[in-house]
């Protein structure tokens, strides 16, 4: 296979019909230049050049090949640029997968600070449960993944990246509402919980046996299941994000019972190329002044 370099030796000898000036803006020798266009000519049995005395000429064939070859060249230096402009981050895209209460409520104000700081590289975020979150990070659909339920996978690399406190809510009125509870009133309640798979549901469920629980209802999202609550007697565990403004306004009401703080895990693929678009989202999530909550107690 010919070589970029001797394409540059031979449309440089070409543009200039002499090899001693190309071979200078090169900053080659003459011999060099020659043995270039030489080993081009020999390897396809064509001669590019006509050599009448000192001067040096473009034959049918050369001047055929030079549109060719200048177009290689540029798709070339195009291919460079790219790379350098990815390499610098003035360029590129960056898929995340990340899990609903991440996504819809913690991840947000992270993705706003990224594209302030590097707007030409475009953020591609699916969101799902856990679970799902994390297939994407297995089968490379998405570079990062950012959950908060327990991921156990042998290929993904887990780092925390924040806590959350999930509570146990009730609509006003409820009569569990504001008071301390045992597990035997709570498992005599009706529930309103996320879909199996969703880290939310499992918070609650690695307390309480989830077979002797009344669920009513299981709801793909989040706003969905607050939505329920507040429009009936169940209850239901939920992050603290989620029902933050509810809890404020009085519409819902904590029920006293403690469930075990829980991280938000960033994955990756530990074989997987790690690009300068994710090694920055990574050290942005590891900047305490960049946290939603920061400032907070």
């Amino acid at each position: 296979m010919m070589t970029l370099e001797q394409l540059r030796i031979f449309v440089a000898v070409a543009e200039r019909e002499h090899l001693t000036r190309a071979a200078e803006a090169l900053h080659l020798t003459p011999s060099a230049t020659s043995s270039a266009i030489r080993v081009l000519e020999e390897r396809y049995g064509i001669a590019l050049f006509h050599r009448t005395g000192r001067r040096i000429e473009l034959t049918e064939a050369g001047l055929a090949f030079l549109p060719e070859a200048k177009a290689t060249l540029a798709r070339a230096t195009s291919a460079d640029l790219f790379l350098t402009e990815i390499g610098g981050l003035r360029r590129g895209m960056l898929a995340i997968a990340a899990s609903q209460t991440v996504g819809g409520y913690w991840l947000p104000p992270f993705l706003m600070r990224f594209h302030e700081a590097y707007p030409a590289i475009g953020i591609r975020m699916t969101g799902g449960n856990t679970e799902q979150a994390a297939e994407a990070v297995l089968e490379g659909r998405a570079e990062l993944g950012i959950v908060e339920g327990d991921v156990d996978h042998p290929a993904l690399s887990q780092r925390i990246v924040a806590r959350d406190r999930v509570l146990v809510v009730a609509p006003a009125g409820h009569p569990l509402a504001g008071r301390p509870v045992t597990p035997q009133e709570l498992t005599g309640a009706r529930w309103v919980l996320r879909e199996p798979g969703s880290g939310t549901r499992s918070a609650l469920t690695s307390v309480l046996d989830e077979t002797a629980l009344e669920i009513a209802l299981s709801l793909p999202s989040n706003e969905a299941v607050r939505s329920a609550v507040l429009a009936g007697d169940a209850l239901t565990a939920v992050s603290e994000y989620v029902v933050r403004d509810d809890l404020a306004a009085g519409r819902l009401v904590p029920v006293a019972f403690e469930l075990p703080e829980r991280a938000f895990r960033l994955l990756r693929h530990k074989e997987r190329y790690r690009s300068r678009a994710a090694l920055a989202f990574e050290a942005l999530l590891g900047d305490r002044s960049a946290r939603p909550d920061a400032g907070r107690p």
